[in-house]
């Protein structure tokens, strides 16, 4: 393994090197030749390497990118090291990783352009004690996606935050096998969303001040449907932050305040969180007839809208439901519960498979928590309490198992509803 230290020249007495590392300030400003000295150990890199980056805050005026497999890129901390793209001129990603065997941690994005990092096509991806961040707070302007593995396998993303996405803070598409464990999403549209992913575990995490703060979505027209994903012992929380997504974005029709959203998704669990004080339902349960989106551009006859195999048990709920929104849905909350009522803490859109025979397709569990079906296939005339009704079990689902030590999980499997 070779070991790389980029050094930055920082002219400093030791009184003074003494006094800032027990002030702890902010991450001071770093050589202006840094930007070409990290670009050139990235385009050199060779498997095995490990690039260390000191502290300081680092300025680039264009996109980072790896293309080597088996490369370590590691900071001082994500407070101390800093990769700032807040003057960026060309690319679009602050790192762009087209590799595998590849580990990133303990430094900080900020202010790309577009997605903050983006992983594409590789195996064995862990991202850990990383931060991605537009400072300048919730705008449509900031890029979509802060941490973006796509189409990757055995991935872990742990112990990071994200923070001001135009689309989803943390989010893994089209990828298998996928651990995302105690890290927090806030002031994102989506805090973390699982899309068109198989074999998910989502635990420990903090999703708050999102317009939605956990998404479980199958979207159309992409070659890879997703299944199999666990959502337990998360805090979602006051994710009631107005949508700031592009126009035409998918996630640009998730209401704010919502809690855990699954749309169209297949074999979801969700069961041991506390979700609290998401205005318009702590949990929505809905079909593609829902949504809104992509209706002009059609949908593959393969696609399943319907969300199948559901069980949500055991969770924790307080408040919520009571500033639900949209007109739709406000209309509802007082047809139904009064000015000063709430809506139940899972809503449902009501859309089930005619043509599946047999079996349970939704199974929601909370004890006193009400569910509420909105009556969608019949244009929501008629919606009603079906707390009852919907009250069964269904089998737990596995446990995601990474195939290296380093990333083992100490997941759990599920409790009996």
């Amino acid at each position: 393994m070779k070991r790389i230290v980029l050094g930055v020249a920082v002219t400093m007495g030791l009184a003074a090197l003494a006094a800032c590392q027990q002030q702890q300030p902010a991450a001071p400003a770093a050589s202006p030749d840094f930007q070409k000295v990290l670009i050139e150990r990235l385009l050199d890199a060779k498997p095995g390497d490990v690039i260390d980056i000191p502290a300081g805050r680092h300025a680039f005026d264009r996109s980072l990118t790896l293309r080597v497999n088996g490369v370590t890129i590691r900071g001082q901390g994500m407070d101390k090291t800093i990769l700032s793209f807040k003057d960026q001129k060309a690319g679009a990603e602050g790192l762009l990783v087209n590799a595998g065997d590849f580990t990133l941690e303990n430094l900080a994005i900020e202010d790309s352009k577009g997605d903050g990092l983006k992983i594409n096509e590789g195996d064995n991806i862990t991202i850990r004690g990383v931060r991605v961040e537009w400072t300048g707070g919730p705008k449509t302007t900031n890029g979509a996606y802060g941490i973006y593995p796509v189409q990757t396998t055995n991935v872990l993303i742990e112990d990071s935050v994200a923070i001001g996405a135009s689309d989803a803070g943390i989010y893994v598409g089209q990828s298998k096998n996928v651990v995302v464990r105690r890290n927090r999403a806030e002031r994102n549209v989506a805090g973390i969303e699982i899309e068109n992913t198989i074999g998910a575990d989502v635990y420990e995490n903090i999703a708050t001040q999102n317009t939605g703060g956990i998404l479980v979505f199958n979207m159309p027209n992409l070659p890879q449907p997703g299944h199999t994903t666990r959502v337990y012992n998360n805090k979602v929380f006051e994710n009631n932050t107005d949508n700031f997504a592009a126009k035409g974005a998918a996630v640009a029709s998730v209401p704010a305040g919502s809690g855990v959203v699954i749309n169209s998704n297949d074999k979801v669990e969700i069961f041991d969180n506390d979700i609290a004080d998401n205005q318009t339902a702590n949990i929505i349960v809905s079909s593609y007839f829902s949504t809104g989106y992509m209706t002009d551009k059609g949908v593959a006859k393969s696609f399943d809208p319907y969300p199948e195999e559901i069980a949500i048990h055991g969770n924790r709920f307080k408040g919520g439901g009571d500033k639900p929104d949209g007109f739709d849905l406000k209309a509802l909350k007082v047809a139904m519960f009064g000015l000063k009522g709430r809506l139940p803490d899972v809503l449902w859109d009501g859309y089930v498979n005619a043509q599946r025979a047999g079996g349970a397709q939704v199974c929601i569990d909370n004890g006193q928590a009400q569910t509420l079906n909105a009556d969608g296939p019949n244009k929501y005339k008629n919606p009603s309490v079906v707390t009852d009704k919907v009250r069964c079990t269904l089998p737990p689902l596995p446990v995601v198992t990474l195939p290296t030590k380093a990333a083992a999980t100490t997941a759990k499997a599920a409790p009996s509803a």
